[in-house]
């Protein structure tokens, strides 16, 4: 006999699993609809292909050129990732510092934040100027992904429970013991947070930087091979590298989120709730 708590279970699992099937089959829904008005919109128009490309023109390009785009987009995506790298660790590693000392924080928080808001297409002409192209290039990616990571470490760090904290000390806890065991893990949350929106803003900088430094080659990137169609008016090439880097981003965002839900699955309430 099914008992009550029991039968709460399964419509529980049942209800979690009719909530994954929205959430995977609506989104697909809407692109293909969208696909479909596009394919409509250049049929009933009878557009050229240098005015809007057709959704299967745009497949067969990225099918034809793969080899191309695909060596572009290993190029953007090897200054992504060390962009990213260099965030994280720069910017945990300062907001640690700025957790210890307060006198470093205050003298050197606001300048990280003249270095956000301070659009990273204005920077990138001047760092080309003076660093070597792929430094630049690295450089831009680092700083547009920088801050988010460096602003929630702080966060976390100083979002640790005070009482929390005393008791760590009352027991006799050094600072590193305080910050190794408790805020650390307590600020993991705001770490893979920031690093999520590090994630997408390191690509986009890498981009931006490609665009700007305007090379040409075997080492140019997915951004260079954009700009390029263009210039050619080669525009299927174009929605292609557009189409590959979209789905870059998305891959990228998919990835850190899985990598934060495995960390953190075990103990937090944002990830545990997943799990039941």
């Amino acid at each position: 006999m099914t008992t009550p708590r029991r039968r709460r279970e399964d419509e529980n699992l049942e209800r979690s699993r009719r909530e994954r099937i929205l959430r995977a089959s609506l989104p697909l829904a809407a692109l293909l609809l969208g696909f479909l008005v596009w394919d409509l919109v250049v049929r009933l128009k009878g557009l050229p292909p240098y005015m809007l490309p057709s959704p299967g023109l745009v497949l067969s390009t990225l099918i034809d050129d793969w080899a191309i785009l695909f060596a572009s987009l290993l190029v953007t995506l090897t200054i992504t990732f060390e962009g990213l790298l260099l965030a994280l660790v720069g910017g945990v590693g300062l907001a640690i510092l700025f957790n210890q000392s307060r006198l470093v924080e205050y003298s050197l928080y606001p300048y990280a934040v003249i270095l956000q808001v301070t659009p990273v297409v204005a920077i990138a002409p001047l760092l080309l100027i003076y660093l070597p192209q792929q430094a630049a290039v690295l450089a831009c990616a680092w700083i547009v992904a920088f801050f988010p990571v460096l602003a929630n470490t702080t966060l976390g760090l100083n979002s640790v429970d005070r009482n929390l904290a005393e008791l760590f000390r009352l027991y006799g806890a050094s600072r590193w013991q305080v910050l190794w065991d408790l805020k650390l893990p307590a600020a993991m949350p705001f770490i893979l947070g920031g690093l999520k929106i590090a994630g997408g803003l390191s690509l986009i900088g890498a981009v931006v930087a490609e665009i700007a430094a305007g090379s040409a080659g075997a080492g140019s990137g997915l951004a260079y091979r954009i700009a390029e169609s263009g210039y050619r008016l080669n525009i299927p090439r174009m929605f292609a590298a557009l189409l590959l880097l979209s789905v870059t981003g998305i891959v990228i965002f998919a990835a850190l989120s899985w990598f934060s839900h495995l960390m953190l699955r075990r103990w937090h309430d944002s990830a545990v709730e997943q799990e039941t």
